[in-house]
């Protein structure tokens, strides 16, 4: 009886694990956009590098491109930034996509000199764009 329970929930886990496979991940570099367009309406999140010389600010409207060098994606976000964010430092947003422009309700920048979001950096390290080591994660 144990152990028909215990692969009943082995089975229902696996499931599970499948069913979630596209979504559990930390965020999505402007490449990975480009190679799977999400669904319009998908919340996400989108991380890379702020490109230099993208940011326009209108008041508590900003708009800004996010690039892991290889692709760009334009971006959105109305409110207050944190005090780190800056062009070429990395930052992950969460929100949707429309019209092929991210438009953000959350923006978060790393938090120190020496931080980056891990799986920014290993994206950036595969593209031999980042040469930070790996205790700067």
């Amino acid at each position: 009886m144990i152990g028909l329970a215990m692969g009943a929930l082995t089975v229902a886990a696996s499931l599970v694990f499948v069913a979630l496979e596209d979504t559990i991940v930390f965020f999505y570099s402007p490449s990975d956009i480009v190679d799977k367009y999400p669904d319009v309406g998908t919340r996400f999140r989108l991380g890379g590098l702020v490109a230099e010389g993208s940011i326009d600010r209108k008041g508590e409207y900003v708009e800004f491109v996010v690039t892991d060098t290889a692709n760009q994606l334009p971006v959105t976000f109305e409110g207050i930034l944190p005090d780190l964010f800056r062009e070429g430092q990395g930052v992950v947003a969460e929100g949707t996509l429309s019209n092929g422009i991210f438009v953000a309700d959350t923006v978060l920048a790393k938090h120190d000199e020496n931080y980056m979001p891990a799986e920014v950096a290993d994206k950036l390290r595969e593209q031999g764009y980042w040469q930070g080591g790996e205790d700067e994660e």
